[in-house]
């Protein structure tokens, strides 16, 4: 905003020297065409280039006092931008650049995820086929051994049931077939047979 109003400041300036030259030198033409003595005209010939120096030297002083630190200023001003913006476009330079390598190399790590998935996925179908078929192995040698222990079981608790059954069946068959006559027939030939051993 300085910058604008300095600006305009030094234009009006150099418009209202402009003016008043040029009034100046109207004047002397005025004057040129009214008085024609020659006399007055070598008069008005030095007034005139006395205006001139006037402004020149007015505007020469502006242009070089005023002007070029002015134009240092935003001659500096503008290296300044001017190398920012280098760094800046350098630096979006460099992202773009990685940004297009990781682009160029999204399908590759795309397609590398989907065979490491793949693969992944057919190393635990097959662990769990061999983990459900060493599960199945477990289960039917466990189903075996117990069938096995049941099958002996069962035939421990038969053979038990059948030597009861024989005992039962044994003694009623000794009750019926040992009455009184035939127990005293045994216990005499018991006696009999100690008495003929030698002792």
């Amino acid at each position: 905003m300085k910058k604008l109003s300095r600006i305009l400041l030094i234009g009006c300036a150099l418009g209202a020297i402009f003016f008043v030259a040029g009034l100046g030198v109207s004047a002397a033409r005025a004057e040129e065409e009214t008085s024609g003595s020659a006399k007055t005209q070598p008069a008005q010939e030095i007034f005139k280039w006395i205006n001139f120096a006037i402004v020149a030297g007015a505007v020469i002083w502006v242009f070089a006092k005023v002007l070029p630190p002015k134009f240092r200023g935003n001659a500096e001003k503008i290296n300044s931008a001017i190398a920012k913006a280098t760094a800046a476009k350098k630096e979006a330079d460099a992202l773009l650049r990685e940004a297009e390598n990781k682009l160029a190399n999204l399908e590759k790590e795309v397609s590398e995820l989907r065979e490491s998935a793949t693969r992944e996925g057919a190393a635990e179908a097959e662990r769990l086929r061999a983990a459900t078929q060493s599960d199945e192995e477990k289960i039917a040698t466990a189903a075996k051994a117990e069938i096995a222990a049941a099958e002996r079981a069962a035939r421990l608790e038969l053979k038990a049931l059948a030597a009861k059954l024989a005992v039962e069946g044994a003694e009623s068959l000794l009750a019926r077939q040992l009455t009184p006559q035939v127990q005293e027939s045994l216990v005499s030939e018991f006696v009999k047979s100690l008495e003929a051993r030698p002792n």
